[in-house]
């Protein structure tokens, strides 16, 4: 809890700020004094860091939300989630987030929490920059004493290489001026069941002091158990070792698939009778391709690491390797069903059903839809997008617009409302080719009214 000095401290700065009207910020009674509670601060408002936020507030926590995008700011400010998610529709008019983007506003807090994108380049080559650039700010602002905690994935030794140091030459003394600990995010955006506020966490520090805040503060936000690490190490490693796991069994359904279908075996009953077996036989799906914010970009991030120490992690290199070509293998698809019409994707008006990378949700990120997209346009098709999440870059009104223009139908995101399209209407609109890329869609009607039907692993 902040003291008195740091309050007026506080309320100086924001006086300031407030005069030249570079923000508009008030604090609520309980951070002037009344809390018991350590004064939190989330650094990045997105899909990890919003959800956290919004939860610590609920548990009577005083959250402080930075972040340089200034609209979404407004929005949250509001009670109004930036992005889709029920889960956050129906939290955020309940809480208080005083949200900011002067970032000398964060030396009121005792707790920082760093939710910040882990993305990869173009090349696949990890990019930490909005790690660093976060810690950074961290160190250049916050008081002695801070515990922070990264939550944004990273490879094992980033914490110890990266992290450390900045707030080393910042002047403090890790386990002494601050204390920082590791606890990767669990987020599954959309899931109706598991979210921020009950899904089982790890962490790990460089001290006993930092595991002890960290793991505090987790219990008392997060309905689950908290597990601690023996390192902080260790911590970065089971983040990277949950998405990479997924990552393989995918990757092996998707190369069964292509082997599958050549010899007219649909792999989704294949895996429907393996699953009967009540042990070690674990469910997953083909598709289209992977994509968010974690499956495609976390073993990446393993890979590179490894090559420092001359290890090459090859079953990861060939399960991205694998996945990465869904979307070249889904465009394939189509040009073969259309060549049976005598037709080419030149030219053919192609309808895409999805750009999200999972239902029913707007999240873009690492979308293999988008990949499908560039490859049509690359090949010279009049493409039109609807996506009910993603207005803004869809290119119709509704599924009906986008049936009346198609010839052709790429389902590439299996949200709710496509799998509700009847097979009749698709032959209504004279749709002569269906490609789904979830396997979501009624095979067997679609191919009875005559259409010619390609699915992933479904031949």
């Amino acid at each position: 809890m902040a003291g008195k000095n740091e309050i007026d401290e506080i309320n100086a700065v924001i006086t300031q700020l407030a005069e030249t009207e570079q923000v508009d910020l008030s604090i609520s009674e309980s951070t002037k004094g009344k809390s018991t509670k350590p004064t939190v601060c989330v650094i990045g408002m997105g899909y990890v860091g919003l959800p956290l936020a919004a939860v610590a507030a609920k548990k009577g926590y005083e959250v402080f939300g930075f972040d340089t995008d200034v609209e979404k700011l407004k929005l949250i400010e509001q009670g109004i989630s930036p992005f889709k998610e029920e889960f956050l529709e129906k939290l955020l008019p309940q809480v208080k987030i005083n949200t900011f983007h002067d970032p000398r506003l964060m030396r009121i807090c005792d707790i920082h929490l760093i939710c910040v994108p882990t993305p990869v380049d173009e090349k696949y080559y990890p990019d930490l920059g909005p790690v660093i650039n976060a810690s950074k700010t961290v160190a250049a602002n916050m008081k002695k004493g801070s515990l922070v905690v990264l939550e944004s994935t990273v490879n094992p030794g980033v914490s110890e290489e990266v992290v450390k140091p900045i707030f080393e030459q910042a002047g403090f003394v890790v386990g002494r001026d601050v204390f920082i600990a590791h606890c990767p995010e669990r987020v599954n955006p959309g899931d109706p069941k598991w979210n921020v506020s009950n899904i089982p966490r790890v962490v790990g520090s460089f001290d006993a002091i930092g595991l002890e805040r960290a793991k505090a503060f987790y219990e008392d936000v997060v309905d689950a158990p908290i597990m601690a690490m023996e390192t902080i190490g260790e911590a970065e490693a089971v983040k990277i070792m949950e998405n990479s796991f997924r990552d393989i069994n995918i990757a092996f359904v998707n190369e069964l698939a292509k082997s599958f279908a050549l010899m007219n075996i649909d792999i989704t009953n294949v895996i429907r009778g393996a699953s009967t077996k009540p042990y070690a036989f674990m469910a997953h799906w083909p598709s289209c391709g992977v994509g968010g914010h974690c499956i495609p970009v976390d073993p990446y991030y393993l890979i590179e690491k490894a090559k420092e120490n001359d290890f090459d992690h090859k079953f990861l290199r060939t399960a991205r390797s694998i996945n990465n070509s869904m979307p070249h293998y889904t465009i394939n698809m189509l040009q073969d069903l259309l060549n049976a019409v005598e037709k080419s994707i030149k030219g053919t008006n192609i309808g895409l059903l999805g750009l999200s990378y999972k239902a029913n949700v707007g999240d873009l990120r690492e979308s293999p839809s988008l990949r499908i997209l560039n490859i049509l346009r690359e090949k010279g098709a009049a493409v039109h997008i609807f996506d009910p999440f993603v207005p803004s870059m869809s290119t119709v009104k509704n599924i009906d617009e986008l049936l009346e223009k198609s010839e052709a139908i790429i389902l590439a995101t299996n949200h709710q409302a496509f799998m509700e399209i009847p097979a009749d209407k698709f032959n209504a609109f004279g749709i002569k080719v269906v490609i789904d890329g979830k396997n979501a869609l009624d095979k067997e009607a679609l191919k009875k009214l005559g259409i010619l039907y390609g699915g992933i692993g479904r031949k």
